[in-house]
């Protein structure tokens, strides 16, 4: 059991009348009280991604009264971001996310200092981002970042929560290499390194259940405002995992793996992590063709395959004309390829390429030397060529 941890951050001097009428239900909550509202009003979070666990996330950090909210998003709202993250609107869609976010916050409550920061989190300017701020939650929903956020917050000393959602799961804990009860912990104690590039697929490509966000969001908000105040037992040294179709709570312990590596400065993490395999970023140099090529190859009555390598559901959502579907694991096994021509060329295509990168490396692995994929995926293809399709 990790046991309540000392309060992260100082109660404010004062709160206003206005203030103490705001937040009368967490006053009367002996556990919180004028003490902890103080310390939230006085507290400094900074949230990575405006997205499906930064926006219930950014709401309730919010509505709960921490004082000043920073957020780090340097993406624009996509009308499919709607379904999950409730932070913005319809009005929203093509305006930068954290300017969205900014906005709806100050409805929730204009008592709430928030920090822009416009751009992306990279290894020039996460400790600088970070320095500023008590506690980081990190949502975000890539390998590469998850490792940033952690050994930023551990080279600063700073805690952070931790949230990942995939489809129906999502997990939650906090992570905290300097934590003052000795029992610190951070991500690579948890997960040492990634996984191989293209294993787990992101929310993008297997997609999530919206209200999952608001599931693990909320947790992570918890966590979140025990830290600030003192109160509870935080889940440092320990993972919640949740279940949404089995409606089912599960607690992993974490313990201190001795192996992990001394983290003493950042890397290039796009490169550990890596987007996606050597072998696959091999094939596709001189190998890839553009969406205005596929066009001029159609145009051109060539007679080529062109093989969809995404899943049975996202090729009813949307397909190029005359692909054939046949799944990327299928092509990975070797399974498929005796359905594969043997005398014409091939073009293989997914949503924006990186698994069309995977199974083209395999197809030349199998002699298929000819074989080339199509750069972007059906999303360049929708953007660039059909724009009557619908994109996801």
């Amino acid at each position: 059991m990790s046991g309540t941890l000392p309060p992260l951050v100082e109660p404010a001097a004062e709160l206003t009348k206005e203030e103490v009428a705001r937040y009368s239900r967490h006053l009367i909550i002996p556990d919180v009280g004028m003490d902890g509202q103080k310390r939230l009003k006085n507290a400094k979070v900074l949230v990575i991604g405006a997205g499906g666990l930064g926006s219930p996330a950014l709401l309730y950090l919010a509505a709960a009264g921490v004082g000043t909210l920073g957020v780090i998003d340097f993406d624009v709202v996509d009308e499919s971001n709607l379904q999950r993250q409730v932070i913005h609107g319809q009005s929203d869609v093509g305006k930068p996310k954290a300017q969205s976010a900014k906005e709806s916050v100050a409805e929730i409550n204009p008592f709430v200092n928030v920090v822009l920061h416009q751009e992306q989190l990279t290894t020039d300017n996460a400790l600088d981002v970070f320095r500023g701020y008590d506690l980081i939650l990190d949502g975000t929903d890539n390998f590469a970042t998850r490792y940033l956020v952690n050994d930023a917050a551990v080279l600063l000393g700073k805690p952070y929560v931790w949230g990942s959602i995939f489809r129906f799961e999502g997990q939650v804990s906090v992570f905290w290499e300097d934590a003052p009860n000795g029992q610190g912990l951070n991500y690579r104690d948890l997960y040492p390194e990634p996984p191989p590039p293209g294993m787990v697929p992101s929310c993008a490509e297997g997609g999530v259940l919206g209200v999952l966000c608001a599931s693990i969001g909320s947790i992570m908000v918890t966590e979140a405002i025990k830290l600030i105040t003192g109160i509870g037992e935080p889940l440092l040294g320990r993972l919640i995992s949740y279940d949404a179709l089995e409606m089912r709570y599960r607690e992993v312990k974490i313990r201190k793996d001795p192996d992990t590596p001394k983290i003493t400065e950042l890397i290039d993490y796009e490169a550990f992590c890596g987007v996606v395999s050597d072998e696959a970023q091999q094939a596709a140099s001189g190998s890839t063709i553009t969406p205005a090529e596929l066009k001029a190859k159609f145009d051109a009555g060539e007679d080529f395959e062109l093989i969809d390598v995404r899943e049975p559901h996202e090729y009813e959502i949307v397909n190029i004309k005359g692909a054939k579907l046949i799944p990327k694991d299928r092509i990975l096994s070797g399974e498929a390829l005796a359905e594969l021509p043997q005398d014409k060329p091939i073009v293989l295509h997914c949503k924006s390429g990186a698994r069309s990168a995977e199974a083209l490396a395999a197809l030349h692995r199998a002699g298929f030397k000819d074989a080339t994929h199509l750069g972007g995926g059906v999303l360049a293809w929708a953007k660039q060529i059909d724009t009557s399709l619908p994109t996801y």
